[in-house]
């Protein structure tokens, strides 16, 4: 079971996600800690795998990927060798931004950005060369609400 997080620990988790750039001292000052103390809490929570990593997000169309589409995956059978050889293939393919299991008409949704259409085709296809038996395609137009940050719960509040 995950450790419950204190009042502090949410504070600190809400003031990274709004802006993982602030400094050891900011991020301090803004949830009332010191410094060192702030940096041990911190080092805890990414040691204990509630904070993952801490990334840049990079707009896709100014990197050179004005494509960005999303891909309802339904494979060829239920083995094992095809759902493997399948999560290889999309491991493999550094075009792939995203890629869930899910439940439902179909077995897999992947986020796929692309430089261009005959990008995405080369794309598509080694998807279908791994499994990939039915592939819908949804075109992204435009984004109607970003990544947010994870609604952290509040401690007071929190109900197991």
């Amino acid at each position: 079971m995950a450790e419950a997080l204190d009042e502090i620990d949410v504070r600190l988790l809400a003031e990274l996600q709004a802006d993982a750039d602030r400094t050891n001292v900011e991020l301090a000052r803004l949830v009332g800690l010191s410094p060192a103390a702030t940096l041990n809490r911190v080092r805890r929570l990414k040691a204990s795998g509630v904070i993952r990593r801490v990334v840049a997000r990079v707009d896709p169309a100014a990197a050179g990927f004005p494509l960005q589409v999303y891909v309802a995956v339904t494979l060829a059978g239920a083995a094992p060798r095809t759902s493997r050889a399948f999560e290889d293939e999309v491991r493999a393919l550094p075009q792939v931004i995203a890629a869930d299991w899910v439940a439902g008409e179909t077995d897999a949704i992947l986020t796929i950005v692309a430089r261009d259409v005959a990008d995405l085709k080369r794309v598509l296809s080694r998807l279908s060369l791994q499994g990939g038996q039915r592939l819908i395609t949804y075109l992204r137009l435009e984004e109607i609400k970003p990544p947010s940050p994870l609604p952290v719960a509040d401690p007071a509040t929190a109900t197991d």
